[in-house]
């Protein structure tokens, strides 16, 4: 992935050129047709998605709980938490993602712990929710 397209995503802004190269090393982009289920609620989860375009929608049982865009991310509970999906994510529209598996996202937490925090300050907030 080319590191320029990391620095318009707000989640990674702060991080230094040589911070965005190393994660740049650690993604994939891919985009989805609206409709496309990205997570299952239940299942083991594999990876770490960040929204560039394109919404989608989070349930759990089976309810609507949030509206995902731009900037936003989401399978970071169950990579760090759980080892499963809390909640299903299906694409509403058209959607680019950025996307690290599991692997790149374990190396991430102990080579960039600063981002490591951003992402564990996030879980937090959600599950108190």
């Amino acid at each position: 992935m080319d590191a320029k397209r990391l620095e318009g995503v707000g989640f990674f802004s702060g991080l230094s050129k040589k911070e965005l190269g190393q994660l740049a090393q650690w993604t994939d982009a891919i985009s989805v047709p609206a409709g496309e289920r990205l997570a299952t609620e239940g299942q083991f989860a594999h990876e770490f998605f960040v929204i560039e375009h394109g919404n989608a929608d989070v349930t759990k049982n089976g309810e609507r709980i949030a509206e995902l865009g731009p900037g936003e991310f989401f399978g970071e509970i169950g990579l760090i938490e759980t080892e499963r999906r809390t909640a299903s994510v299906v694409a509403t529209s058209p959607m680019d993602l950025i996307v690290m598996f599991q692997r790149e996202f374990k190396q991430m937490e102990r080579e960039m712990p600063g981002v490591a925090e951003r992402i564990r300050a996030a879980i937090r907030a959600r599950l108190d929710n």
